[in-house]
């Protein structure tokens, strides 16, 4: 048929014959049925009591381990090393968080420390998203202090500990990365922040549209961060637990922050009404 003849956005389109009796992509990611599974079912379902949201991560990230190039992301993260020595320093220091519950809420009320303190006692939380382990490469120390700082991203960027506010510190991340790191290493390591971030977009917009506009706000505050601020990736928040939020935002280099109060917006999810 000529393309005169097909409608113009279905032009170019070209059958591709292969031999293969499964699908089979030029993607990882769409080449594994578990990533596929997790991609329609998380940016497509409604949110329920049955299966909290943050059960969705805990899913994902074993897969990615198993999709992702680790080999070739060691070699950028090396490289990156050779051109930047503040990343090669972070590197060798290998600091890993060690407080307690106890010792944040001995800082000063108000401070930074006291602050998560008392959000992780109030909700019966842990420090650690990830139990702690001993990082065997790289990729596995910077995916070890992404998580141990990450409820703290939620406080020094601006986001609430609800649904919605997730997505200041998801796309603080996503804008703030790609300004300091190789575009193939960052290609390779956001993705879990990417598909993490886009499920929430897309389950807000599909069901609980009366809330979108804060999605859009959560997601503006969260570039502002990121697009200001210096490489908070490399943070390490202990040594300003002491002092008040405004002051350790600017002791971290973090600018550009917007308070975001997304929590009436959350309630429009099921699991938290």
């Amino acid at each position: 048929m000529a393309d005169a003849d097909v409608p113009y956005l279905a032009r170019g389109i070209r059958n591709v014959e292969t031999v293969s009796s499964v699908l089979v992509s030029s993607s990882p990611y769409l080449n594994d049925p578990r990533l596929r599974d997790w991609v329609a079912t998380q940016f497509l379902r409604k949110s329920g009591k049955d299966r909290p949201t943050s059960a969705d991560t805990h899913a994902l990230y074993p897969i990615l381990f198993e999709v992702l190039p680790l080999d070739r992301i060691e070699e950028l993260f090396t490289q990156e090393r050779k051109r930047w020595p503040e990343l090669d320093a972070w590197f060798n220091a290998g600091f890993s968080s060690s407080f307690t519950i106890a010792e944040l809420l001995d800082y000063p009320e108000g401070s930074l420390g006291y602050t998560f303190g008392r959000y992780l006692k109030d909700n019966g939380f842990e420090i650690d998203i990830v139990p702690r382990f001993e990082p065997k490469s790289q990729f596995q120390y910077y995916s070890l202090r992404s998580g141990q700082t990450h409820d703290l991203e939620h406080i020094v960027c601006g986001g609430g500990f609800d649904i919605i506010g997730e997505l200041v510190p998801y796309w603080g991340r996503l804008s703030n990365v790609p300004r300091f790191l190789d575009p193939e290493l960052v290609q390779l390591i956001n993705v879990g922040q990417l598909l993490g971030a886009l499920r929430l977009v897309t389950r807000t917009g599909l069901h609980y549209h009366q809330s979108f506009p804060k999605v859009l706000e959560a997601m503006r505050a969260g570039m502002d961060v990121g697009e200001q601020s210096g490489p908070y990736f490399m943070a390490k928040y202990e040594d300003v637990f002491h002092l008040p939020i405004p002051e350790a935002r600017a002791a971290l280099g973090i600018r550009g922050v917007t308070e975001v109060d997304s929590a009436a917006a959350s309630l429009a999810w099921t699991e938290y009404s």
